[in-house]
């Protein structure tokens, strides 16, 4: 009879977990909290809806609300300049209270934090609409708003990771989509709005709209093991007594992920995307009108964008889920953003209305591949246990771009009156951030050292006296990953089934006269025999009784 020794077999997934270094273009096994599969559907389809209501909120209502200026500028008698903070003081919060959000959802959980951000997201937006002055609107708007956006935005990406793993890249495109749906959205609703009650009932009902955000953060509902199966893992664990081997405690912060060589070279390089990436969309309008083109006409330039987006973002997801691209993912990404780049180097060159054209065409096509990706990549590198502090601290460090990128391109424009330096040094940054991306995930991930050479699993099995170790290298297959998770399963099943018959043993002798002697081989012979049923099955212990 062969029997696996669990104590000196490591788990596949264990031993991608515990590697020194993490391969960006791998894809990291996925299970969720407290080691549940993610089920890549079912409810998994309702928390993608609810991502995808709130990933169109986090990223277009900060250009939304770019609709009312004129009107504040008109009621409280400030600059153009003044009322702009209000959109950047939101887009910090989002970003900037990446740490905050990661160690809220690792102490609470992913649904109390969403419901509480909503509320924060409406109760700023109505509280901004009985505003006497643009310091209450900066608190109220960007400040406690921004909070409630980035407390939903957050755990909604987390959610998502955990409930998808072979689709996860077309749910991260999916979900990608609801920025552009929501800016096409929200900025003719806000218009309306304005037009209709003036922006201070129209404060008030986007107010109301961002409730909404409650219920996405309803639809998060955290994913639990089969219920008997749980149970009995449990009784099994409070029956080992003192020898069970304490869990240590979550942390709320897992500052761990700098030690990812892969976690730090997608960070260095997604900071130096974002100091270009967001400035052409800002630039494009007045660039358009810097050439003699009318308001209106320059306006549906972005339109043009989003529509692009809106497409490109889903049909990205589908390309990076094919078994081929994804263990390549990061490659991927490097060229949606070195192809965003060039779209830029080249559209600083635009003379006329229809080459901007041509270039919003592009630049939607580039600009919704790289929304697409970024958190794949990222979901890819490091996986489920530690994204949620992953995502926050690589939010932190874009919120310090996102907060210079623009302002240095407007200063650049102000030094040179000539939007062709702003959008070349755009492309510029992003095609810097393509180079390091690639050439630093193959350098120094996919080239094995002979130190990641020499780490090896070994699985004892032994036979009798004969012990036989089977060695596997550290690079794994998704199929070894998926046949791994299995046997886990198919040991805590077998484990439970043994412990179960100890105990039933244990019971049958319990209940023995002591005059009756078993033969314990004869017991566990009778445990595993199958009955038909009908049949009548004699126990070691009452065939003697019969024979009487």
């Amino acid at each position: 009879m062969v029997a696996v020794q669990t104590a000196a077999k490591p788990s596949l997934s264990a031993s991608i977990e515990t590697r020194p270094t993490s391969t960006v273009g791998e894809v990291a096994a996925d299970m969720g909290a407290e080691g549940v599969k993610a089920p890549d559907g079912g409810w998994g389809w309702a928390v993608l809806f609810g991502c995808f209501v709130i990933t169109g909120f986090s990223y277009a209502f900060p250009k939304a609300v770019s609709v009312f200026f004129k009107e504040l500028i008109r009621e409280f008698g400030v600059g153009y300049s003044d009322t702009a903070w209000i959109s950047s003081i939101l887009l910090a919060m989002l970003y900037g209270t990446g740490p905050l959000c990661s160690v809220l959802v690792n102490r609470f959980g992913c649904r109390p934090v969403m419901m509480v951000g909503g509320l924060f997201a409406s109760l700023g937006m109505i509280m901004a609409s009985f505003s006497t002055s643009i310091i209450h609107i900066y608190l109220s708007t960007g400040v406690i708003t921004g909070l409630g956006l980035a407390l939903n935005f957050q755990p909604s990406l987390i959610m998502l990771n955990r409930y998808f793993s072979e689709r996860r890249p077309l749910a991260n495109g999916l979900s990608a989509a609801g920025s552009p749906v929501a800016l096409c959205c929200l900025s003719p609703l806000g218009q309306v709005l304005q037009y209709q009650y003036g922006w201070r009932g129209g404060f008030l009902i986007l107010g109301g709209l961002l409730l909404n955000c409650c219920v996405c953060g309803a639809l998060m509902k955290p994913l639990v093991g089969p219920k008997a199966l749980k149970s009995k893992v449990l009784e099994l664990d409070n029956q080992e007594g003192p020898e069970k081997t304490k869990k240590p405690k979550a942390k709320l912060l897992d500052f761990s992920v700098f030690k990812d060589r892969g976690f730090l070279i997608y960070t260095v390089a997604a900071s130096i995307m974002v100091l270009g990436l967001f400035v052409p969309p800002v630039f494009i309008v007045s660039y358009a009108k810097e050439l003699g083109n009318e308001d209106t006409k320059s306006a549906l330039l972005l339109s043009i964008l989003g529509f692009i987006d809106i497409f490109a973002r889903p049909t990205c997801g589908v390309i990076a889920g094919l078994k081929w691209v994804r263990p390549r993912c990061v490659y991927l990404f490097s060229f949606a953003m070195l192809f965003n780049g060039i779209t830029d180097l080249i559209g600083s060159q635009a003379k006329d209305y229809g080459s901007l054209v041509v270039f919003c065409i592009f630049f939607g096509l580039s600009y919704g591949m790289v929304g697409a990706l970024q958190f794949e990549v990222l979901m890819a590198i490091v996986g489920t246990e530690k994204f949620s502090s992953a995502i926050g601290l690589v939010l932190l460090m874009e919120a310090i771009a996102v907060l210079v990128g623009p302002p240095g391109a407007g200063r650049l424009l102000d030094a040179t009156k000539n939007y062709m330096w702003v959008f070349l040094l755009a492309g510029i940054e992003v095609v810097i951030s393509a180079v390091v991306l690639a050439t630093c995930n193959f350098l120094f991930i996919r080239i094995k050292s002979s130190a990641l050479e020499d780490k090896l699993e070994s699985i004892t099995v032994t036979d009798d006296a004969k012990t036989e170790v089977c060695h596997k290298p550290s690079e794994i297959s998704e199929e070894e990953e998926k046949g791994a998770r299995q046997g886990q399963e198919k040991e805590t099943n077998e484990k439970v089934i043994k412990k179960e018959e100890e105990m039933h043993k244990e019971r049958v002798k319990e209940d023995r006269p002591e005059s009756e002697t078993v033969d314990s081989k004869a017991v566990e012979r009778f445990l595993k025999e199958q009955r038909q049923n009908g049949d009548m099955a004699i126990s070691p212990e009452t065939s003697s009784l019969l024979k009487k």
